[in-house]
Formats: structure tokens, C-alpha cells, sequence
């Protein structure tokens, strides 16, 4: 069993609330290590420790951060199995999907290590006679990330490096389910050479959340988590006066038109829908078949299913792995019976497999004819689950995206060039894939949604993330005019 505690300071240290939570292995059932959670002293301890760092490191030279943000990368890539190892450890995902994860943060990282272009600023020469204006952005002190379990690796990847290489100081506090891959990537970050100081990890429930949002050093808030989370702590930062941004819950579409390539849509569905057993801010949960196309798409879906290896994440075989909780598990097990009772059609029935051991496992699950009342559709289940609408015409699928609450992401399969562009121009969501089911941005664009699934206007990583932590100022300098300059600078003066 072992102790996981802070890492404050460039060392670990011990929490002093007394209070713990126990961490497991998803993929037997058993406890592997026991997590202290941070006291609001905890807290306080580490605010003021990233508060004294950043006097120094925001003062460092954008030739000395990018250095040290190259060797960070290359200790991530050098220890991605290892990342890898200790997440699906915790996590359950299995190892490929892992080692996936790792690979997408490391996209962040490689931008931030392109920072003096990314905060490189503005000059207007002689805006009035002998008066130029400039701008140039600047760091904001102490800032916090609060990130989910699902991601536990890439996620704190999505801002730590944008907000240490803009010259800020960071505390991460990661999810109390899968906190040892985060405690490595802070490991790893010390050994690159940063000082001490500069990235911190607390490890905490709402204690530590409230802490950070109320505490008046810390400038600002990066949350990624469900929607009514988001939606408080976005309201609770923002009323203490704090730059926040939070991403929310989804509920992803995938539209189908009868002109699609059946086998490449079907591929696409069972690898959206139940990678990483559906835990994914953009997971595919919903199918939307439009006309003749749902008997065959169907068909090829249930045919890759029954080939779906899930088991241990560490086995190389398998393809899937378990749920991050056994509570989690059966809350997503009961909305399976929710959507029967309401009269879906459950075409595969994940609860229907057998596993041995205590792990939390469920198998991918299929459900037809689902309408928009039923609670499967309302819902964000977070889990192996895909539910099918059917419907007769391509602006009826596009109107049930419209009508959705969420806006994360959102996808079409067509061969029809004129739909795909009207269904980019039309849909209501931040992320649209064209053939493509999970449109995550690369490191060098943006990620983030619309409506229900973001609070507050700026969004992660890439070029927003930059602006995100830092602040703009505006410097207008008005120097004599060189005519009338009392040096010699070498040419005739208009007396």
C-alpha cells in the first residue's frame, strides 16, 4: 500500500488534515494506495510557495524557459510507458489508449516550447508624431488547474505548459481517483531543471477546491470536469474576482447519411463510443442514422462488438478496459435499464457479460431506437454506451443537435460535399469532425466547446491558452524629436 502525498516545493510533503481516500486498481477491485488530502493550510502552504517563485521565474528569459520546456518534453517522450504503466494502473484505460493520452500532451508541451513566437507582441511606429504604441503580454502570477480522472496525464498537459512558459507559477490539482501518473509528471518536471516552486500538486476533495477558488493570490482557474461542477466553479472563481476557465459535460453526436461508407462509420462509432470505456469529453454517445442508412451501419456495429477484447488494461490483447469506480459502474449499468424501461431497444447488453475477479467492469452496449425524452439521451452517462436515434432526413439529425443542451463536439460521415459544409457552418458545437468521430484539436489550435459544455469565453491550450494566462499591456512612449536631441547623432540639426 502506498502513501501518496503533495508535491510542494519541488519535494513531497505530507498532508496535514488527517483526512485520506483510498486509491484502486479499476481492473482487480483491490486498494493500491491511500491519498492524504489537503488541509486549507495545505493549501495555503503551497499558494504562498508558488507565490515566491514566481518573483524569480516570471523573470526568467524566454531563451531559459523554452529550454528547460524542451527538456521536459523530452523526459515525457523518454517515460511514456512508464506514464503510461502508472496511469492504466489507476485509470483502468488500457495501455495503447495510454500511451495515446501521453503522446496528445505532449503536442502542448512541443507548442509551449514555441513560446517567444506565441507571446512575441505588437508595435505601431509613430502612431502621432514621435509617439509609438506597443503591446506586450505578461504573466499573472499564481494559477490553479483543477482536472478530471479521465485524463489524468493529458489534461494537466493542456495548460501547465502554456501557463509555466508564459511565466506563471502553477498548483495542479488533479483527481483523487488516478493521482500517480500527475505526481510523475511533476517529478519529471523537476528533473528537467525548473526551480523549485514553479508547479506544485495538491491532492484534495472540496476543501482544497474552495480553497483555490477563494484565495486571493491565485489569479486564475482552469476546470475541466461535469457541467454543474464547472458551472460552480466558474461562478465561485468569477465572483472572487478570478480569470476562469471552465469545460463542461457533453453529449457528442455522430451523424450518418445514407451515402456514407458503411465500414469506415462503423469503425469510427465502436472506437468514439467505447475507447477508453467512453469516459471522454468527446466520446461518441449518441448515433444519429439518417433514412435507410440504420440497418447496415447497425449490423457492422454489433459485428465489431462481439470482437471487442475487454479485460485488463495491461493485457496486451485487450481493447478495453473498466470503469474508473464500482459506483460508476453501476450508475451507467442502471441508465441501460432506465432506456429499456422507457422502451429503447437494447440490442447489445453489456451487463449481460461475466468477468472474473472484483474489477469494475462493463461491456460496450448498444441501444436502438432511443427518443430524446428518455434519459440516456438527457443524460451524460461518461461510459460504454451508444445509443441510436433514427431519423428520416439530414436537417432532422442536425436540428436534434441543435436542440441539445451540450455543444462539446459533434460529428457527420458522408461522402456529400455540400452536406459537410453545411453541417460545419450549421451545427452547434466548438468541435465538429468531418469523417472524422473525435475532432480533438492539435496542440497548435484550441479545445473547447459551446453552450452547456464551456463556462466563461476563453478556451484551452494552443493560441487561446496563451492568452488565457497572460494579460496585455498597452505602452505608449513619446521621446523628443531627434532634431532637437542635445547628443551628436551625426547629422545636421533644424535650428
Amino acid at each position: 500500500m502506498k502513501q501518496i502525498n503533495h508535491f510542494i516545493n519541488g519535494r513531497e510533503v505530507e498532508a496535514s488534515s488527517g483526512e485520506s481516500k483510498p486509491v484502486f486498481n479499476p481492473a482487480t477491485g483491490e486498494q493500491t494506495g491511500e491519498l492524504g488530502l489537503a488541509s486549507v493550510a495545505d493549501v495555503d502552504n503551497a499558494v504562498a510557495v508558488a507565490q515566491a517563485a514566481f518573483v524569480e521565474w516570471s523573470q526568467v528569459s524566454i531563451a531559459r524557459r523554452t529550454k528547460l520546456m524542451y527538456n521536459f518534453r523530452n523526459l515525457v517522450e523518454a517515460n511514456t510507458d512508464e506514464l503510461a504503466r502508472r496511469l492504466t494502473a489507476e485509470h483502468g484505460k488500457v495501455l495503447s489508449d495510454a500511451a495515446g493520452e501521453v503522446a496528445r500532451g505532449l503536442e502542448n508541451i512541443e507548442f509551449a516550447c514555441g513560446i517567444a513566437d506565441a507571446v512575441k507582441g505588437t508595435y505601431s511606429e509613430n502612431a502621432s508624431t514621435g509617439v509609438d504604441v506597443y503591446t506586450i503580454r505578461q504573466p499573472l502570477g499564481v494559477v490553479a488547474g483543477i482536472t478530471p480522472f479521465n485524463f489524468p496525464v493529458m489534461v494537466p498537459l493542456w495548460t501547465i505548459p502554456n501557463a509555466i512558459a508564459t511565466g506563471n507559477t502553477y498548483i495542479l490539482k488533479p483527481s483523487e481517483r488516478d493521482p500517480s501518473a500527475p505526481m510523475f509528471l511533476a517529478e519529471l518536471f523537476h528533473e528537467a531543471g525548473f526551480p523549485d516552486g514553479v508547479l506544485n500538486v495538491l491532492h484534495g476533495d472540496k476543501v482544497s477546491v474552495d480553497r483555490l477558488l477563494d484565495h486571493p493570490d491565485v489569479q486564475a482557474v482552469s476546470f475541466v470536469g461535469s457541467t454543474p461542477i464547472a458551472k460552480y466553479v466558474y461562478e465561485t472563481g468569477t465572483a472572487n474576482g478570478k480569470r476562469v476557465q471552465a469545460l463542461a459535460g457533453a453529449k457528442n453526436h455522430m451523424i450518418v447519411l445514407p451515402d456514407a461508407d458503411i465500414s469506415v462509420a462503423a469503425d469510427a462509432a465502436v472506437s468514439a463510443a467505447f475507447g477508453s470505456a467512453g469516459e471522454r469529453c468527446m466520446a461518441i454517445s449518441v448515433l444519429v442514422t439518417v433514412g435507410d442508412v440504420a440497418e447496415p451501419l447497425l449490423a457492422a456495429i454489433r459485428d465489431r462488438m462481439a470482437k471487442l477484447k475487454v479485460g485488463d488494461g495491461t493485457e496486451s490483447d485487450s481493447e478495453m478496459g473498466p470503469l474508473i469506480t464500482s459506483e460508476h459502474r453501476d450508475r451507467v449499468a442502471d441508465y441501460v435499464a432506465q432506456g429499456a424501461a422507457a422502451g429503447a431497444s437494447v440490442v447489445v447488453d453489456g451487463r449481460d457479460a461475466s468477468f472474473d475477479g472484483d474489477g469494475f467492469f462493463l461491456a460496450p452496449t448498444l441501444i436502438d431506437n432511443v427518443t430524446t425524452d428518455m434519459s440516456i439521451y438527457t443524460d451524460e452517462i461518461f461510459g460504454p454506451v451508444l445509443s441510436v436515434v433514427r431519423t428520416d432526413s439530414f436537417p432532422d439529425a442536425l436540428k436534434l443537435i441543435q436542440e441539445n443542451e451540450w455543444g462539446n463536439g459533434a460529428a457527420i460521415f458522408t461522402r456529400d460535399g455540400g452536406a459537410a459544409r453545411a453541417f460545419q457552418n450549421e451545427v452547434e458545437a466548438g468541435m465538429v469532425g468531418i469523417n472524422v468521430p473525435i475532432p480533438v484539436p492539435v496542440g497548435y489550435h484550441s479545445f473547447g466547446g459551446w453552450n452547456n459544455s464551456l463556462f466563461g469565453d476563453v478556451t484551452m491550450y494552443g493560441p487561446e491558452g496563451v492568452r488565457f494566462f497572460t494579460r496585455p499591456k498597452v505602452i505608449t512612449s513619446r521621446w523628443p524629436d531627434p532634431a532637437t536631441s542635445s547628443v551628436d547623432l551625426g547629422f545636421p540639426r533644424n535650428d
